[in-house]
């Protein structure tokens, strides 16, 4: 993964954007503890979270689930939530990272084991795997395969 250290390309764009404190960071980059969610109207769901750290910046693809994952409920330890002081399931902003293959971005996957949770009240989130991980994978596809025709005819 790259490190960025030069602007932004959408510190030159209108858009709107939220930030939030990664305390402990995320995955991989510990070190980076700020965070912001940027996102064009025209690419909703998806958002890019900036990742801001000692080093520059690191994008990623993110999403919120509700909506678009069919029975994606995660559950959170009670230790967990108390650690980023949810005392309501709507304080809960849930974000997972997107892996998209820039050759094949229609096999783009969504990690439902490990999302980033901000609690909406104090701006402060924390990457957790969830209580209930067994129920989903790390590589969900985003998109579900389509089956070919020539099967779907023949049976």
């Amino acid at each position: 993964m790259k490190v960025l250290t030069d602007p932004s390309p959408f510190e030159t764009d209108t858009l709107a954007a939220n930030a939030f404190a990664l305390p402990r960071g995320i995955a991989g980059f510990p070190d980076y503890t700020r965070a912001e969610l940027l996102y064009r109207t025209e690419e909703f769901p998806l958002l890019w979270m900036k990742l801001i750290g000692p080093r520059g910046f690191i994008n990623y693809v993110v999403m919120e689930p509700g909506g678009i994952i069919p029975d994606y409920e995660p559950e959170l330890f009670d230790s967990d939530a108390a650690a980023l002081d949810l005392t309501d399931p709507a304080e809960a902003m849930v974000l997972t990272i997107l892996t998209v293959r820039r050759k094949v971005p229609v096999e783009a996957t969504v990690n439902l084991v490990g999302p980033i949770i901000v609690n909406r009240r104090t701006r402060i989130g924390r990457q957790f795997v969830i209580a209930n991980y067994s129920r989903y994978q790390a590589h969900h596809p985003l998109i579900a395969p389509v089956v070919a025709e020539s099967s779907a005819a023949s049976a």
